[in-house]
């Protein structure tokens, strides 16, 4: 989109906000004559759908800090945090709260913004900006939450996603950190739970908490609980599926431009409180760096991914919708906001696959950020009908359409009827509708409905007060049930889902969809329940009204994680056993120093000693000693044994690729302090970038900031894997450590521009006083 366009678009928004429904845009797999109608596809025929990130690309300039919600109108809705979005187009200062709506997750338009620039909400101070939106279907409604930037959530409810919107007098937290909380009150995320609890997480440097909210979603209840700490931990946003809870969050700097590392974690538990561990079994509330990557930068364009929310397609397929940095265009000239002029990166809105492997989530098998065609969502297929109308429906006994301001065009359905599909799917499958259950009885959805008797529905029962689910062969049924909460709010829409792979169906229900069931049973069919593939919606025992009926393909679930890079053959003649008797440094040992040598340092029990020094790399700040030997040329991976005593803030100790005091990545075991905690001294991995940031206004010569690694232990091994990436003139880095030695947790990526050599390296510094000792120092090829 050009800037005249971006400039058009922003004037037809504001004059003419988007209404609550349009019709839907055209699709590879769609073909209809109606919006209403029911569309069957013949996928040989036509090309998958595909997409490529940023998704907002031409839309807005950027887009950080995004939530995505599927509306009940059948279109998708995302909010952004307050952000300069058509400055490209030369429009001065930002939107609050700015929506995006799609429908198909992958093309995006513009429609419009939360708050106006002149009508913030009385709950603001003069500098407050608006942050880090999440959005829920409760009670009913749209619930939007937000951080504002001087502290302090906010929240924000709506009939439809695209307001108005009624913005709460009091704020749900304050400003100030509240008993049992000791964090930065921003960056909150709701979560239902199964017995219908509402919970909200919040947190930012370096804590994140939880409390009970009260069923309208309006107050906090209860006690306030930490459940997670780490260096610049925020972002948290908390999934159920199967017997477990999943606190996905953001940790490290999301705003550096390219030198953000910005990266998703996430921890498992039992219970919405935790605890949570990550995948080496590390608590998150352990004073300590963890595992458990989801998404890391993997030296393409794109810089610090993070802050994300997850969303399924029609097809049971997750996704995280997240932001990142391109690194060829990462920082706005500075912008007049309100809270004075500032320098902001671009953070655009990308989308990727979340697949599932051994029961941890990970994006894209563990590839990370994805760069050129992909593979779409699917929001399209045998059957994607909002019901605006019946045709290509068979109705039996009552059947009319009815319209309301959110949901649209539905069907309204009266005691004894059913709606089906005359389009057909084959194979596994999986239906879903939202649905809504009158005075009494019970709405359901059909999967296989050809009048043979063959088939499951999931049934929501109001006079039951159950989820049930009937799977049917003939004269033979098998079916189950679990009870829905006291709380359940049968008048209000749900998303009901029913997916068939082989003889196994499984039925959900929830408010919105996003990974947070209020009810879900699963059965083994008889032998050929299930054979006849229409979709359907019913009633039974009084009215029911269903919208946004879809029959789809079932996604087939990625099972199997990316190969983790292994080391080749060894490169004696760059490697080190620290056996000989040469002391690293002096003539004959192969290195040489930076500043050296160092105080203290010497060959003791196989191994090198290096006590930590009063001294640092950092900025302008040159004083550390550094031990470098020239490296190999191409690609390779280096590694290290090394043991760091000692536990005083900010002593470290570790690997280095050293090209210069400005141009260097580092690998370290540290002791560092969390900015919430005062005295507690966390033991981190430390990967750090320092390097360049002409982007930056005024250009930087030297910028430093870190990613983080699992937990280290007293004796941890590190590696650096090397790539020289010729074509775009950078060095890839990409770390891991271990505290085995065989099980090897691989993190995120940091690109340096191969303005010349990088030298192999040793560092220990920062604060004096710590034990330092490397067993070794080896260096691989790479198959």
């Amino acid at each position: 989109m050009t800037a005249a366009a971006l400039a058009a678009s922003v004037l037809t928004a504001h004059a003419a906000p988007a209404p609550a429904r349009s019709p839907a845009q055209p699709h590879a797999q769609q073909v209809a004559d109606s919006p209403g109608a029911a569309w069957a596809a013949d996928a040989a025929d036509e090309a998958p759908a595909t997409y490529s990130n940023p998704v907002s690309a031409g839309v807005v300039d950027t887009f950080p800090d995004p939530t995505v919600i599927r509306g009940k109108d059948g279109a998708w809705y995302a909010y952004g945090t307050q952000n300069p979005i058509f400055n490209s187009a030369g429009e001065a200062g930002e939107h609050i709260l700015p929506i995006l709506r799609s429908t198909d997750l992958v093309d995006w338009e513009y429609v419009g913004d939360v708050i106006e620039t002149d009508a913030v909400p009385a709950t603001w101070r003069d500098s407050s900006r608006a942050w880090a939106p999440d959005v829920r279907y409760v009670a009913g409604e749209y619930h939007l939450t937000y951080g504002l930037s001087t502290g302090g959530l906010a929240l924000a409810t709506a009939p439809t996603p695209t307001g108005p919107w009624t913005h709460h007098d009091e704020l749900l937290v304050p400003s100030a950190p509240i008993a049992g909380c000791p964090t930065g009150n921003i960056d909150q995320a709701l979560f239902s739970d199964d017995d219908g609890t509402l919970y909200l997480y919040w947190g930012s440097y370096d804590v994140v908490c939880v409390s009970e909210l009260t069923p309208d979603g309006t107050e906090l209840t209860g006690r306030v609980t930490p459940v997670a700490q780490g260096r610049r931990m925020e972002g948290a946003f908390v999934v159920h599926r199967g017997d477990a809870y999943y606190l996905m969050y953001s940790e490290a700097g999301c705003c550096e431009g390219e030198s953000s590392g910005y990266t998703v974690k996430v921890g498992r538990g039992e219970s919405p409180r935790g605890p949570f561990v990550d995948d080496e079994g590390t608590d998150l509330m352990a004073a300590s760096s963890k595992a458990g990557f989801v998404l890391a930068a993997n030296g393409n364009r794109f810089a610090g991914p993070g802050h994300h929310t997850v969303v399924t397609d029609l097809a049971g397929q997750d996704w995280m919708v997240y932001h990142a940095i391109p690194r060829d265009d990462a920082d706005f000239p500075p912008v007049a906001t309100r809270n004075g002029t500032l320098n902001l990166s671009k953070r655009p809105m990308m989308v990727d696959r979340l697949d599932w492997i051994d029961g941890w989530p990970v994006v894209n098998a563990g590839a990370g950020p994805s760069e050129g065609e992909q593979a779409a969502p699917v929001t399209s297929g045998v059957v994607t009908s909002t019901l605006d109308d019946l045709r290509g429906w068979r109705a039996h006994g009552p059947v009319r359409t009815a319209d309301d301001s959110d949901a649209g065009g539905h069907a309204r359905l009266g005691d004894g009827a059913s709606l089906a599909s005359t389009a057909r799917g084959r194979g596994d499958l999986r239906a879903q509708a939202d649905l809504r259950v009158g005075d009494g009885g019970a709405a359901g959805l059909t999967l296989g409905a050809t009048g043979n008797g063959g088939g499951a529905t999931a049934w929501i029962d109001r006079d039951a007060g159950e989820l049930r689910l009937e799977a049917r062969r003939g004269a033979r049924t098998v079916r189950d049930a679990v009870r829905l909460p006291d709380g359940f709010r049968y008048a209000d829409w749900h998303v009901v889902t029913l997916d068939r792979r082989g003889a196994r169906v499984t039925a959900a229900v929830s408010a919105d969809n996003v990974l947070d069931p209020l009810g879900a049973v699963t059965v083994d069919a008889p032998r050929g329940a299930g054979g006849g593939d229409r979709v359907g919606v019913l009633a039974r025992g009084g009215d029911a009204e269903a919208d946004n009926v879809s029959l789809v393909p079932l996604a087939e679930p990625v099972t199997e994680r990316v190969p983790d890079p292994e080391p080749g053959e060894l490169l004696a003649g760059y490697s080190d056993e620290f056996d000989g008797d040469a002391v690293p440094g002096e003539p004959g040992s192969g290195w040489s120093w930076v500043r050296g040598p160092a105080a203290g340092v010497g060959l003791q029990d196989g191994a090198f000693a290096f006590p930590t020094q009063a001294a640092e790399l950092a900025g302008g700040t040159n004083t550390a000693s550094v031990l470098r030997r020239a490296a190999p040329e191409g690609d390779y991976l280096v590694e290290t044994r090394m043991t760091l005593g000692g536990h005083q803030v900010n002593q470290q100790a570790g690997l280095v690729l050293y090209g210069g005091d400005d141009r260097f990545v580092k690998l370290v075991h540290s002791h560092l302090g969390l900015q919430r905690k005062p005295g507690l001294v966390a033991e981190q991995v430390e990967f750090t970038r320092e390097g360049p940031r002409p982007t930056a206004t005024p250009p930087a010569a030297a910028y430093a900031s870190p990613m983080w690694g699992a937990a280290p232990a007293e004796t941890t091994w590190l590696r650096l894997l090397v790539h020289r990436d010729v074509e775009h003139g950078e060095h890839d880095v990409r770390m891991a450590s271990s505290t085995d030695g065989e099980s090897w947790q691989w993190g995120g990526t940091w690109t340096l521009p191969a303005d010349g050599d990088l030298d192999l390296g040793l560092v220990a510094m920062n604060t004096a006083g710590a034990a330092a000792g490397f067993d070794y120092v080896r260096t691989y090829a790479v198959d």
